[in-house]
């Protein structure tokens, strides 16, 4: 059984029409229903009643640790690929919700067999996406959610070693653009991992760098850590008892080890590893290891849920004193990354949830230094009670893209807890060891993510100073192919990411495949660009310059890549461009490379 467990603010469904043979018998048309635990189910085969037991009584403990009253069973078959027959599923999925409400709990529960349209809100706390996996061989740990499934021996599908197939899909969705562009792939060997092709590295190399200059800026070091480890540092940490049911975990020499699934444990160690004084403080260490989280595959959706992360992730530790500032630089920073891409962002201060670590009174002074830091900096915010980490508060940053979607990216974090879990020191200035702060925070959040998200965003034109390639150098004919190899080679020397088509192909055809690959600048180049050494310059929206000097066409564009101007500037120097009617455009290429070709 496979269970995807969500704890929502609303989950509403309509019922459209019945999608299989056996379905249940309803009246139910709309449900909607707030503030509840919601478990997406797929029934396989071989799932029993004690499974289904063991499901709801997980669900059930859940629930009441969140002070949750409400549950909802959804029948969800695309979390599996082992599906029970439909008449026996449903006869299970029944069984669940009955077992369920011999609980004080509201149970509801979606009509088996429909295609419903559902809308979900999700809660923001760490806890509120949470997947499950039952079978019939099943270990228990006493302590944890975790189900642990003994590796069974089994013949090797040699077939799955092939690229996922995401045909079909929307235009605008960021695989179908990956796709036109050669940014990622995805393989079925690799389920919820990118396979980042030479293009789409680009943009993830040149968001890196972007934020490597402002850490430099801001007074970070970066450090890393290993990918692994014994299940030791997650059991100081506390995360084991959240988070396990989403570690890939293996033994070693009788050890258990883990992926690391966040860098918080392994920074701590790194703090802890010297001795400091207060003069030391901040300390800010920024990471971009790689994390593994182990989604369940059902709910994988291309780069907006993977189980291989990136993180532009950050811990500064600080003394009481410097908690104001360190915040109010890191929402500095905040701005400055989100305005860079004319994404607007808004704020929500997320409270102490039930379960957490610490006492109250800790979690109050925490809760006062975020609230404290917003309102200093004149930064608009709501509040989301109940929905900080289980070791702090927190700051989350919801971003609007060009479709008006919000999308969660950055956290801010202050955290008490972990330092004292950790034993971290300094002397302070009367000389005795105290205890620092950390603030936990990343911008980004997962690069992975924000990259689909900026796919999107810009669907496929990125700025110069992310498009893969930056100048595409086309010409109209063979006698202008010396000249070209000499402009392509001069953008090379001033690192400037070029391209060079000098086939035989026709101009139309070749502007054609520019536009398609969304590159920024074309230079076309003909027999009165060879004669006056000039570059024909053609951006994006049909914008157009003529004459242009490459020195001055270059100088321009670099200027434009080092300030990360989603302009095109080069078109606002000088005289304003002129566009030339639609249908003349054509006309005018035509008879440009009829010229060429007489002479």
């Amino acid at each position: 059984m496979k269970i995807l467990q969500l704890d929502v603010n609303r989950i509403g469904f309509k019922l459209i029409a019945p999608e299989a043979k056996v379905y249940e018998q309803t009246d139910q048309k709309e449900t909607s229903v707030d503030n509840a635990v919601v478990l997406l189910t797929s029934v396989e085969a071989e799932d029993s009643e004690e499974i289904a037991s063991k499901a709801v009584k997980d669900a059930l403990d859940f629930a009441t640790k969140q002070k949750r009253t409400t549950l909802v069973f959804y029948p969800f078959a695309h979390l599996s690929g082992n599906l029970e027959a439909p008449q026996r599923a449903m006869k299970l999925f029944h069984y669940m919700v009955s077992e369920a409400k011999k609980s004080k709990l509201n149970v509801y529960s979606a009509p088996f067999g429909w295609n419903k349209a559902l809308t979900l809100d999700v809660k923001g706390h760490p806890l509120a996406e949470m997947s499950r996996s039952y079978a019939k061989d099943i270990v228990t740990e006493e302590k944890t959610h975790l189900t642990l499934l003994p590796p069974k021996p089994k013949k090797v599908d040699l077939s799955i070693v092939r690229k996922s197939d995401f045909s079909g899909l929307p235009d605008a969705d960021h695989r179908s653009i990956a796709e036109k562009l050669n940014l990622f792939s995805f393989q079925e060997v690799s389920p919820g991992m990118a396979y980042w092709h030479g293009d789409g590295y680009i943009v993830f190399k040149e968001l890196v760098r972007f934020i490597r200059e402002k850490l430099d800026e801001y007074g970070y070091e970066e450090i890393a850590t290993p990918a692994f480890a014994n299940v030791a540092l997650w059991h100081v940490s506390g995360h084991i008892d959240h988070y396990r049911n989403n570690m890939f975990l293996l033994s070693s020499e009788g050890e258990e080890m883990a992926l690391k699934p966040m860098n918080c444990p392994s920074t701590m160690l790194v703090f802890k590893s010297r001795k400091w004084s207060y003069r030391d403080l901040p300390v800010r260490l920024a990471d971009f290891d790689k994390l593994y989280r182990n989604e369940i595959s059902g709910a994988l959706t291309g780069l907006f849920r993977v189980r291989e992360i990136t993180q532009d992730d950050a811990h500064l530790f600080v003394t009481d004193g410097q908690v104001q500032g360190e915040l109010t630089a890191v929402l500095k920073l905040v701005g400055e990354l989100y305005r860079k891409f004319n994404l607007p962002f808004t704020a929500k201060l997320s409270t102490m949830p039930d379960s957490h670590l610490g006492d109250e009174e800790l979690w109050e002074r925490a809760t006062t230094a975020l609230r404290n830091a917003l309102e200093a900096n004149h930064v608009p915010y709501t509040v989301k009670e109940k929905e900080g980490a289980f070791y702090g508060p927190k700051i989350d940053f919801d971003v609007m893209d060009s479709m008006k979607r919000e999308w969660q990216c950055a956290t801010v974090q202050l955290d008490y807890q972990l330092p004292q879990r950790f034993g971290l020191e300094y002397t302070g200035e009367d000389g005795k060891p105290h205890t620092p702060v950390v603030i936990h925070r990343v911008i980004y959040g997962s690069l992975e993510r924000f990259i689909g998200i900026l796919t999107e965003h810009y669907q496929g034109k990125f700025p110069t100073w992310l498009a893969p390639v930056q100048v595409k150098v086309l010409t109209i004919s063979e006698q202008a192919n010396q000249y070209a190899q000499e402009v392509y080679a001069k953008l090379r020397e001033s690192k400037i990411r070029a391209e060079l088509d000098v086939s035989d192909k026709t101009l139309d055809y070749k502007i054609r495949e520019g536009q398609v690959k969304q590159v920024p600048y074309m230079l076309i180049l003909g027999a009165k660009e060879v004669e006056q050494k000039k570059v024909a310059i053609r951006g994006r929206g049909n914008r157009q310059k003529l004459g242009v000097g490459l020195e001055h066409f270059i100088k321009s564009l670099q200027k434009e890549i080092e300030e990360r101007d989603e302009g095109q500037n080069i078109f606002l120097s000088g005289a304003e461009p002129k566009e030339a009617p639609a249908a003349a455009k054509p006309t005018t290429t035509k008879a440009r490379g009829k010229k060429a070709a007489e002479k």
